[in-house]
């Protein structure tokens, strides 16, 4: 497992290393004694999400507020997604600053996403599974939102306006400025 820091504070990507062979191939999905080595940061999940979703879907900018604020191991199981975070804490160095990676099937890369940063991602593929660990409990009245193409922001999620396939939550998301975080 390699790790790599991102220009964001405190948010990694992980590449497993694969091994393979004629009969297909292996690779350590997670491992937290190396993830906490490696980073210093809590690498103790307790719930898994699965998601899916078709091309032009973009799901985001969430977030999880207050003692209920998640950190994320977001990983793409079945096509590409753009997946982007963003950071949302208000004390840190690349405050309002976002990062994006492509996550595929095929490149096995996750993107560690720590508390206090929006996420979402973008389909760029005809259909997507996407997959979350998170380390604290979903909690509704938590969730925190940031309208995806607030214009402080300026994010690229690599489809169109016109393309994008959003929630009605997603669409009536506050701005950055709204500070709904």
């Amino acid at each position: 497992m390699k790790i790599k820091e991102t220009p964001l504070k405190d948010c990694y990507i992980i590449e497993p290393t694969i091994f393979e062979d004629d009969r297909g191939y292996f690779f350590e999905k997670f491992n937290e004694k190396k993830f906490e080595e490696l980073t210093g940061m809590n690498g103790h999940f307790v719930q898994d999400n699965i998601s899916k979703s078709s091309y032009g879907v973009l799901r985001g900018l969430h977030l999880q507020k207050g003692e209920h604020a998640q950190a994320k191991l977001v990983s793409c199981l079945e096509g590409r997604v753009w997946d982007v975070a963003v950071d949302l804490r208000e004390d840190s160095p690349t405050f309002g600053k976002w990062f994006g990676v492509e996550l595929t099937a095929e490149n096995k890369v996750q993107l560690y996403i720590p508390r206090g940063f929006g996420h979402g991602f973008s389909v760029l593929s005809e259909t997507a599974v996407f997959a979350y660990k998170c380390d604290n409990f979903y909690n509704k009245e938590s969730e925190g939102s940031v309208k995806y193409n607030d214009e402080d922001l300026n994010i690229d999620w690599k489809i169109g306006n016109d393309e994008a396939i959003l929630s009605e939550k997603d669409e009536n998301a506050p701005g950055f400025k709204d500070r709904n975080f």
